[in-house]
């Protein structure tokens, strides 16, 4: 299910600088071969793009703690970027990730403190509360500014792309590879594609706490 149907489209010239579109949809199938109805926590984005990073200046994302949640539950930012966690709920949280370079530990705050961390490597973060093992939220980390949140209906738009050919790649939580294909984009123009993602096989893992053991259900005392 990971093809992708491309097909190219001339379009006038819309300004002075040189530069295609992708565009296209995806369609994900869970178990059963049941087709999703929400397509909206899919990212889709360009690999192979030669651009030189820009760290943002300001806050990229806030992912809120609230009703013992994450929200929103998937985020997608660019290298450098500082994402804001604050906390809106009474009792305390503890937002953290092991992954990889990117881990962190913001430590106990309540309502209404919140925490900030800057991602400083691309890569996928999955974070999580060491107190609530039901919250978890993923930040996508990107190296280039070519990326986007898919709409719920799964259609997707990465304008203003340098001509070249690059690598299409579609990311969900469910799908344990992402799914990818070269695409050439013109210098004027637009190239259509549609990415079909298989989560048919998507299990739910356990996960464990910031210190690596199992979560106790003693534990959410906060």
């Amino acid at each position: 299910m990971g093809r992708i149907a491309l097909g190219l489209c001339a379009l006038g010239l819309a300004g002075p600088a040189l530069a295609g579109t992708v565009a296209g949809r995806v369609e994900l199938f869970d178990k059963g071969g049941r087709r999703a109805t929400d397509l909206s926590e899919v990212v889709v984005y360009l690999e192979g793009v030669p651009v030189k990073p820009k760290t943002p200046k300001t806050i990229a994302a806030t992912i809120t703690m609230q009703g013992k949640k994450f929200k929103p539950h998937v985020v997608v930012v660019p290298l450098g970027a500082t994402v804001d966690f604050p906390n809106e709920d009474p009792i305390f949280h503890n937002a953290f990730s092991v992954s990889g370079q990117n881990s962190f530990d913001l430590e106990l705050y309540k309502r209404p403190k919140s925490g900030v961390n800057t991602f400083q490597n691309p890569g996928v973060v999955r974070v999580y509360c060491n107190i609530h093992p039901q919250m978890s939220a993923v930040i996508l980390v990107r190296d280039n500014p070519f990326y986007t949140m898919a709409a719920q209906d799964g259609s997707f738009v990465i304008d203003k792309v340098p001509a070249g050919r690059f690598t299409l790649t579609a990311w969900h939580e469910r799908v344990p590879i992402p799914h990818s294909e070269e695409v050439t984009v013109p210098a004027v123009g637009r190239v259509e594609g549609e990415l079909k993602l298989d989560a048919s096989n998507y299990k739910r893992e356990t996960h464990k706490n910031k210190f690596g053991k199992d979560y106790s259900p003693s534990e959410e005392k906060y």
